[in-house]
């Protein structure tokens, strides 16, 4: 067969396959190449590992599918690292999303610090932020950054040995090691490294067997001063049951936090997220989705997913009906992102009281209440701590915290005015639109 017919089927094959599965179709697909067509087998040519494990887990079926109904025969398709060009280095059993880039990565005032202390550490690891803990609600980037390390530092790789791998994962391998007797085995695989990345770490939680093994592996990689990268869906002293030697080890290093992303970070996101499925969407479009979503980027990727498989059915231009059409009734109104800040900024105008007076040490009525009442809503309606929330108000400290919260909470009890005044209040500060 021809080296033009074989390219020319080949590209039908990758339209096809985009229609068939839109959720994992994307851009970088043209750097794909043939390696071979022939006997009823379809080699396929990847710039790198990531590529090859994220198209066999992901994409082997519908490729398959595709090239059997461009073709009209049987096919067998398999994926291999092969353009011709020198790919970065990999290792053993190292699973990395290959979008999961610094490049892919939108940085926004939400993540700003996470962002800039990765690819600090992927510059100097073991040198600048040792360990390094990242934590946030689900699906704000975590593991992207933390893969975009293990990216950067294959890249880099001089020989370095680098593992990235879930908790859970770590968990399971110890378990099964304890099982099989290989704990040496273990120990070796995980204590020799000269990064180790560790995802959802909370699920360490009430395993003392594996948090004593962790503990021993992380002292003995931090005196080697081997880098340390966690990701966790809470600040270490928040995850429940985690021995108080591992809280304190966690806190050696930097760590830092993501938010929830603004409004024009979500728009620029959804941008990109579009650019690397090769759609072209209007900054109108872009909005309308961001103005859909609030806290969710992986909400935002599969709103865009439904456009795209629409208007691939259809067979229609993606605008801003589409969009509509396609994603009525699928997006939930998303529960805004409140701040410390949106509260107060409601108590002050209720009560016509200043900030700075929130924040002295004035123990007026006029003054007291609206404080109190700031401490009541904080603690019912955002997730920062009881320090967190005190140090907002004056700097106190959590008890004071605690005393507000329950003296505000019986007067919601037995006086209808304060249950009236706190339901109003609520009613404002959840509904208030988040630009």
């Amino acid at each position: 067969m021809a080296t033009r017919e074989v390219e020319d089927i080949f590209a039908d094959i990758l339209d096809r396959v985009k229609t068939l599965d839109p959720a994992n179709a994307r851009k970088w697909f043209e750097k794909l190449t043939v390696l071979h067509l022939d006997g009823g087998s379809l080699g396929i040519g990847c710039p790198d590992e990531a590529t090859v494990q994220f198209l066999r887990d992901n994409c082997k079926s519908n490729f398959t599918c595709a090239a059997q109904q461009i073709t009209g025969h049987l096919v067998s398709v398999d994926f291999n690292v092969g353009t011709g060009e020198k790919s970065p280095r990999s290792w053993p059993g190292l699973k990395l999303h290959p979008d999961y880039t610094f490049d892919n990565f939108v940085v926004g005032p939400s993540n700003r610090l996470a962002h800039a202390s990765c690819v600090a550490v992927s510059h100097s690891p073991g040198n600048t932020y040792n360990p390094l803990f990242i934590y946030g609600s689900s699906g704000l980037g975590k593991t992207h950054l933390l893969q975009a390390v293990c990216f950067e530092a294959q890249r880099k790789s001089d020989g370095e040995v680098i593992r990235f791998l879930s908790c859970e994962d770590f968990v399971n391998r110890f378990i099964r090691a304890i099982e099989q007797g290989n704990l040496a085995g273990f120990q070796s695989q995980f204590r020799t490294v000269d990064t180790l990345v560790i995802d959802d770490v909370q699920f360490l939680r009430e395993r003392e067997q594996s948090q004593e093994e962790f503990f021993h592996t992380f002292n003995v990689l931090y005196n080697n001063s081997k880098q340390i990268i966690l990701s966790a869906d809470s600040p270490p002293g928040k995850i429940p049951s985690l021995e108080e030697r591992l809280i304190s080890r966690f806190n050696w290093g930097l760590v830092t936090r993501i938010d929830p992303p603004s409004y024009e970070t979500r728009v620029a996101i959804v941008q990109k997220k579009a650019h690397l499925r090769g759609l072209s969407i209007s900054d109108e479009i872009a909005g309308y989705i961001a103005r859909k979503v609030h806290a969710n980027i992986r909400e935002l990727e599969g709103a865009l997913t439904t456009i795209y498989a629409v208007a691939t059915t259809t067979g229609e231009a993606i605008d801003l009906e589409l969009a509509q059409s396609a994603l009525e009734g699928q997006l939930k109104p998303s529960a805004r992102h409140i701040s410390i800040t949106d509260i107060i900024e409601v108590v002050t105008g209720h009560f016509d009281v200043r900030l700075a007076d929130l924040q002295s040490k004035k123990r007026s009525q006029s003054i007291t209440e609206p404080r109190q009442i700031c401490m009541y809503l904080a603690r019912n309606l955002t997730k920062h701590s009881l320090e967190e929330i005190g140090g907002h108000l004056g700097g106190r400290d959590h008890t004071t915290v605690i005393h507000a919260c329950n003296k505000i909470g019986q007067a919601k009890t037995s006086d209808p005015q304060m249950h009236a005044v706190l339901s109003e209040l609520t009613q404002q500060i959840t509904q208030t639109p988040q630009a």
